[in-house]
């Protein structure tokens, strides 16, 4: 069956074409210049006709709620659903939907996680339109893409920081181009894809596993005899039913306007990956949630589950989500592409600098934007960059670099054809450098790929600080700068301050294996920092010099700081406490009996065979061993249980979280240590949940 793609592509979007096609043309002009130049909306009578003409097009495709959906800071987005419908005179219902419903809602802003900002006797939020964002259609409700304050103002969401930090990166960045003669440009947007990987299981297994259904992860589960060891998995042939679920998935997105470009399967059994096209930074954030919401939801419908959780299987890889980070002018330039000739490539070389300088002075605030539980396993586990912060540039990058440091003018890039060597197949131009997959902030040829960001985070909070950092640079650039724009001696001074740049932050420059021991040796000696874990990374948020920036940009204030870091530790010890409840639950009601009958089946069998002289040394040799195992495991489940309680116990955000992380973890681990050895002993028909060998190669 063959799908028309452009006439699926987004219909169910209003989009700007819808807008065209269906707001007065003066409303449309209106709405025009709010998303492009952030002017607000003239006034309420405006936001009327959009409201109506967006209601009227909703009902269209099937539409009878509407909902402001926005981001908190939970970690997953969250809406209310509101019928159209209002009383009519006669007694009959009408559909209604004003500019006021429209812009504005209240939910109750102190059952969302606020780090103190709001408490339930000060519980009022509200969530406010944001137009630069479509709104779409989806399961019969109109959604508004909204933010989300609280009564006194302060952010209480992921998306309004984006937004404030998109505008700062503009204002910012289009002063800074100036000094090179872009006069033109008027709008400099942050842009991003997202390449999401993620896991698909059979739903019948995660029904069977209740740490999959309360974490997403296998807290137990020993190493299957094959895993990824024979590299068959990474784009091998789909299997029908996975090729099934990833053509109705790629319909689902495009309806809903998102780009889903590519999709392969991933290098460990049972992942897989869906790439999207680049879009701005604040559309491709709610597209990406959106995506794995959409994920989620078609999985079930092919008795699926998707898991996206950073690692739901130990031994194998997890799950990230690339962050493709780049900026563009309104006049169409991409600010991250270095042409043809990079080294007379005045301005993208000052970017790239500004860059070096902001990545090496800020390695905290990189780190932290990717640091949760489930991207800490993840994080230098042979699959995924290292917790240590660097970049990536490439052979001619750093040619041009250390030219510039050698105050040599001289530099050529050479065009060189790639040749197979087989005269039937073709050449062609062959890149001026590699790629490095395990470097953090690896450069790609027009953008910046962070890849440490994991697989389940909200792309946000990585972009905000991405867009802060920039704007910091570019702003310190500018004034050093702009007593010497239009005269002689510019490009002098350009290089001049880029070899000091170089000379100073150099060291952040990594093109070498990340993956290697070597490598967390020779960053000690730089001087770069090791936040191996999110307790490591987080308090570094409020650290002076990062809140003095976020002040500057106005992106946030020190509440709104201390609040995000006190959220994220909080709900870093409230999942290791999850799961560690979780391991108890499982080995006391499944695991510990399921081994103990064994044992039992095993002794009546010796007993049996004693009595009738036959030999049962092997059944012996097992029952010994099981039983000893069991021993280990319930002394284990008693010390976990302790340690829960230890750790409720403790004292301040941060301590808490050092005792889950230093502590419960480590006895999280000598549990399932032990379990996993029963595993391995125990015949498969007794073991009560379902196999990792099962799991990842039963779909």
């Amino acid at each position: 069956m063959s799908v028309n793609i452009p006439e699926m592509f987004a219909c169910n979007v209003f989009n700007e074409e819808v807008m065209k096609t269906r707001l007065p043309k003066n409303v449309y002009k209106a709405l025009k210049r709010t998303m492009q130049n952030n002017e607000p909306l003239a006034d309420m009578e405006t936001a009327d006709v959009v409201a109506n003409t967006i209601k009227d097009w909703a009902i269209e495709r099937g539409a009878t709620h509407y909902t402001h959906w926005f981001q908190p800071m939970t970690g997953s987005t969250a809406e209310k659903h509101d019928c159209f419908i209002s009383p009519a005179p006669n007694g009959m219902a009408i559909m209604e939907f004003s500019g006021k419903a429209l812009v504005k809602g209240e939910p109750d802003a102190s059952s969302f996680p606020s780090g103190g900002l709001r408490r339930t006797s000060t519980a009022r939020g509200y969530t406010a339109w944001d137009p630069t964002s479509y709104c779409f259609v989806k399961e019969g409700s109109l959604y508004i893409p909204t933010v989300f304050v609280s009564y006194t103002g302060e952010v209480l969401d992921k998306k309004t920081p984006l937004l404030r930090s998109m505008q700062a990166l503009s204002k910012t960045a289009v002063r800074f181009l100036k000094l090179f003669g872009n006069d033109r440009v008027t709008r400099v947007t942050s842009t991003v894809g997202a390449e999401q990987e993620y896991f698909l299981i059979d739903k019948k297994m995660y029904d069977q596993r209740e740490d999959l259904i309360l974490t997403g992860r296998t807290l137990f589960g020993a190493k299957p005899p094959k895993g990824q060891d024979l590299d068959d998995q990474y784009f091998a042939n789909l299997r029908p039913r996975i090729a099934a679920y990833m053509a109705d998935l790629d319909e689902e997105l495009w309806k809903l306007g998102i780009y889903s470009k590519t999709k392969h399967n991933e290098v460990a059994p049972a992942q897989h990956e869906m790439a999207p096209i680049f879009t701005t930074s604040n559309l491709g954030t709610d597209q990406n949630e959106l995506a794995m919401e959409v994920m989620e939801k078609v999985a079930l419908k092919h008795g699926l589950v998707c898991l996206l959780h950073e690692k739901p299987f130990e031994g194998v890889n997890g799950s990230g989500k690339h962050n493709n980070w780049s900026m563009s002018t309104n006049d169409g330039q991409n600010l991250l592409d270095p042409g043809d000739t990079p080294m007379d490539n005045l301005q993208f070389l000052t970017i790239l600098c500004a860059l070096i300088k902001g990545v090496d002075e800020y390695a905290d605030l990189m780190r932290l934007s990717a640091a949760s539980a489930g991207n800490d396993h993840r994080l230098g586990a042979d699959e995924a960059p290292p917790a240590i912060v660097s970049m990536f540039l490439g052979e001619e990058l750093e040619a041009v670099l250390q030219a510039i440091e050698d105050d040599s003018a001289v530099y050529k890039t050479e065009a060189r054809a790639f040749k197979i060597g087989v005269d039937a197949l073709p050449s062609f131009p062959k890149d001026s450098t590699d790629r490095n997959r395990t470097s953090p902030f690896a450069f790609t040829g027009n953008r910046f790929e962070f890849r440490m960001v994991g697989s389940s985070d909200n792309i946000a909070c990585p972009n905000v600080l991405l867009n802060t950092i920039v704007c910091e640079e570019l702003s310190q650039f500018t004034e050093i700068l702009e007593p010497y724009k239009g005269k002689d001696n510019f490009d002098a001074e350009v290089r001049k301050l880029l070899k000091s740049v170089l000379k100073e932050h150099r060291r952040i420059i990594f093109n070498g294996d990340g993956y290697s021991p070597e490598w967390v040796k020779e960053a000690e000696r730089r001087g770069l920092p090791n936040y191996v874990s999110t307790v490591d990374c987080m308090p570094h948020y409020t650290d002076e010099k990062n809140i003095k920036i976020f002040r500057k940009f106005e992106i946030y204030n020190q509440n709104e700081v201390t609040a995000r870091k006190e959220i994220h530790l909080e709900k870093y010890s409230k999942t290791i406490r999850i799961e560690a409840r979780t391991m108890v639950e499982m080995a006391r009601k499944q695991l510990l009996p399921a081994t103990m009958d064994y044992v039992h089946t095993l002794c009546d069998g010796i007993a049996v065979k004693e009595k009738i002289d036959l030999g049962c040394n092997t059944d012996r040799k097992i029952a010994k061993k099981l039983n000893e195992l069991a021993d280990s495991f319930y002394d284990s489940i008693e010390r976990l249980e302790q340690r829960i309680n230890e750790a409720n116990a403790v004292e301040g955000i941060q301590k808490q979280a050092e005792f889950f992380h230093d502590v419960v973890l480590a006895e999280m681990d000598i549990m399932r240590n032990i379990a996993d050895e029963i595993e391995l002993n125990m015949p498969s028909a007794k073991w009560p949940i379902p196999a990792y060998s099962e799991i990842i190669y039963n779909v």
